[in-house]
């Protein structure tokens, strides 16, 4: 009696500094394998996450964020804080002595990591369990959706450290749950659990730990479902609703509804 083989996972497209991403089809997932160190996160890290978006197949619709271990990430490495820094990697003291426009570089480079998950040709979703402190929080912020598990914890500490979360998290804290609630967030950096992360906003979804894989497996299913160019519209026309007043956004549904009708019946350009 013969067995069946076991089916292969993807072979990575990139593995290194703590990241490992790899394709099936449509989806990519991207793993943060730090898991001894709860996912701490370090410039290293930040260049392969860089990379990763750069990496991405024009066939992927769907990326997914997860990490091993019990924590998500639980922020910046603290070795990060220490006078010697990481090796071969300026230190605080080193990026404090530098000039404006070379300190403004410095941080928007690490920001590259943080700022290519809300693409419109992408959804992307974040499956966060344990911490997500500091950076952690604010790389579940780049995502456009965030399934979590019951035990996770959310805090952005950069300001009890005397510094700012400067790692794109403000724009989609404040979107997500208000000006008023992100200060009070920042300001003290307490833990918002899973039951208050759902009700504020920052949750899509809430499970038991052992079912957050199945239930990212289930939310990739159902964002592949529509066609993805009716997807990419929709995102867009979400994305910039805010910045638009009720009569531009009505204009902008026509335009992409217009585009939509002539590709559908194959009068587009």
């Amino acid at each position: 009696m013969s067995s069946q083989p076991l089916p292969r996972s993807p072979q990575p497209l990139l593995d290194r500094d703590g990241v490992r991403l790899t394709v099936d089809g449509e989806v990519a997932t991207v793993t943060l394998t730090r898991a001894a160190k709860r996912n701490a996160q370090s410039p290293a890290l930040w260049r392969a996450l860089t990379e990763v978006g750069r990496t991405l197949p024009g066939t992927v619709r769907v990326v997914v964020l997860r990490s091993e271990g019990t924590s998500f990430s639980a922020g910046l490495d603290r070795q990060a804080f220490t006078p010697e820094g990481f090796p071969g990697e300026p230190s605080f003291t080193d990026l404090a002595h530098r000039t404006d426009a070379e300190l403004d570089a410095a941080i928007a480079g690490y920001q590259e990591a943080f700022t290519w998950w809300r693409r419109r040709d992408l959804v992307s979703v974040a499956a966060v369990q344990g911490h997500a402190i500091g950076a952690g929080f604010q790389l579940a912020l780049a995502c456009d959706l965030r399934i979590v598990a019951e035990d996770v914890q959310f805090a952005m500490r950069e300001t009890s450290l005397g510094l700012v979360p400067d790692l794109t998290g403000t724009h989609p804290l404040v979107e997500l749950v208000g000006y008023a609630r992100a200060l009070e967030l920042c300001v003290t950096g307490r833990f918002v659990k899973a039951a208050e992360a759902e009700r504020v906003g920052l949750a899509n979804l809430v499970v038991p730990t052992g079912q957050l894989p199945a239930a990212t497996a289930d939310l990739t299913a159902a964002l592949l479902a529509a066609p993805r160019d009716a997807v990419i519209e929709t995102k867009a026309l979400l994305q910039g609703a805010a910045a638009r007043g009720y009569e531009e956004q009505r204009a902008a549904e026509r335009a992409a509804q217009a585009r939509r009708l002539r590709d559908l019946t194959g009068l587009g350009d």
